[in-house]
């Protein structure tokens, strides 16, 4: 990874983008910015989100996209230890919360959020998501909190954008 900033996205980046505003069909260059700004050494995700993308529909754009498009190293390992630690961290202080439904801590387990995390705080990525911090939830473990929890930056895909100077611009035919 580079020294610079780097962020590492959570599932609901690519998923919200390919449902709306930036479907394949109408935006292929918010899909192109992705990979330019891997290669940069600025945009990643993790093993786990993989994981959680392919288990859609085999023929599902977006699983043919991250099969067929995305560069071998863009989702990285988190099998090593400094991030096996953290996560094992992040999963007590889940588990030891009371302010969490049970139910609540049993999804947190299965997703990718905690990996997530683990992840951007051994090596001080930045978080990419849509989802907003509820501090108040009960029902839900919400990766923004959780990031602010382990003093972990969290941002929305706009933001990331903007960041990285990304433009999307009308190619229209006169």
């Amino acid at each position: 990874m580079s020294a610079t900033s780097s962020y590492v996205l959570d599932s609901d980046v690519f998923i919200a983008a390919k449902n709306s505003y930036y479907a394949f069909a109408i935006c292929p260059g918010f899909w192109g910015s992705l990979i330019h700004h891997h290669g940069e050494g600025n945009v990643y995700s993790i093993d786990r989100v993989k994981g959680e993308l392919l288990a859609g529909r085999k023929t599902e754009d977006l699983v043919q996209w991250v099969k067929n498009k995305l560069p071998g190293g863009f989702f990285l390992n988190t099998e090593e230890e400094a991030v096996t630690s953290a996560y094992a961290e992040i999963m007590l202080w889940v588990q030891r919360n009371p302010q969490y439904f049970d139910y609540a801590k049993a999804k947190f387990a299965t997703e990718a959020d905690g990996w997530l995390v683990a992840f951007a705080l051994v090596h001080g990525s930045i978080v990419v998501t849509n989802e907003q911090p509820r501090p108040e939830s009960r029902n839900r473990i919400l990766l923004p909190d959780v990031c602010d929890q382990f003093k972990v930056t969290h941002k929305d895909t706009f933001l990331m954008l903007k960041e990285l100077s990304i433009r999307f611009e009308w190619a229209g035919s006169s």
